[in-house]
């Protein structure tokens, strides 16, 4: 009995640490524990990720069928942004943590830089299409006329404003490579904390600010992301994370960006294809009606929320072995996998 409690305070004391951010040491010591450190707030990150969605129907559910239906047809087509912002943050984290390993923080941040400007540029591109295109897009998922009226607002608002998805993505990716896994965990605790705050006032109106309805959340998780990345770039700018980048940095670097998005590109397809798969039942479903497009969406992204976990404990691995082979340790990355 006390052994039990001895190991469930032991545990409790390392969640603290893992969650606080102090241990940053992951080239040396035991890999059990450097896995638990990185993987913690890793996981708890990837479940706020989620938690956009959840609050989002939460507060939607109250506008009708179309309006969580509208949800799940645009959060479908966002899966293929995220699936770019994904493998994009895999390429991030493995080179950034590489050149922690290597001790050379300077050419950390180059990388940091390079895929903001990668980031923002393939955002611009999803940008355009999302502002001209928004009831093209809800039509092409096989969207009702009424729900298309209703709800292109949100597809618009989200699809338009996607650039806080990339940036938010990539920039944790630069906190996970260089070990800071509690910032990337922190930043999205904010995120979403103002967006719960922001998504009744935007959807149902509160004091001066009307009612939007449906595209009222859209237009909170934006803001929210939004706030996120402005204080993701604080961090990094003023160097309250292990990375700093100054504006010395801003520069092209095409080198690194070439290498940036070969790394990327097997991360990109890998998502792709598997996003893709939920784009096409969603298709399909919505050939059913609003009312099983609506119920489905609410399921798939509950369960969703389950694999949350496995997606931490990846970025756990893929920091650990670019730390360690980096600092010239194949043995030990080999072994943290």
């Amino acid at each position: 009995m006390a052994q039990n409690k001895l190991t469930i305070s032991r545990l409790f004391s390392y969640f603290k640490i893992a969650v606080s951010g102090k241990e940053q040491e992951f080239t040396s010591g035991s890999i059990r524990r450097a896995i638990f450190m990185l993987s913690v707030p890793m996981v708890l990150e990837m479940m706020m990720e989620s938690v956009f969605f959840l609050v989002d129907a939460y507060f939607v559910s109250s506008l009708g069928a179309n309006a969580i239906a509208t949800v799940g047809l645009t959060e479908s087509v966002l899966t293929l942004v995220y699936a770019v912002a994904i493998g994009l943050s895999m390429g991030v984290t493995a080179i950034v943590a590489r050149r922690v390993g290597e001790q050379d923080i300077p050419g950390a941040s180059q990388a940091a830089i390079q895929s903001i400007f990668l980031g923002i540029a393939v955002a611009m591109v999803i940008s355009a299409i999302g502002i001209i295109f928004p009831k093209e897009i809800l039509a092409l998922m096989g969207a009702e006329p009424e729900l298309i009226a209703d709800g292109y607002g949100y597809t618009q608002v989200l699809l338009g404003g996607n650039v806080t998805i990339m940036l938010l993505f990539l920039i944790n990716a630069v906190f996970r490579g260089a070990g800071d896994a509690s910032v990337a965990m922190r930043v999205l605790i904010f995120s979403n904390l103002l967006n719960i705050i922001l998504d009744p006032m935007f959807i149902f109106g509160f004091g001066p600010i009307p009612a939007f309805g449906v595209q009222g959340a859209a237009i909170a998780t934006t803001i929210g992301r939004g706030s996120a990345v402005i204080f993701q770039l604080l961090i990094l700018f003023y160097g309250w994370s292990k990375i700093k980048v100054g504006f010395k940095d801003l520069v092209f670097r095409a080198s690194i960006m070439l290498n940036l998005i070969r790394v990327s590109l097997g991360g990109i397809g890998q998502f792709i294809i598997g996003t893709s798969s939920w784009v096409f039942l969603m298709r399909i479903m919505a050939e059913f009606g609003s009312e099983v497009l609506a119920g489905y969406t609410i399921a798939i992204r509950v369960l969703m929320f389950t694999l949350m976990p496995s997606w931490g404990m990846s970025n756990a691995a893929a920091t650990l072995v670019g730390q360690n082979l980096g600092a010239q340790k194949p043995e030990r990355a080999e072994t943290s996998v």
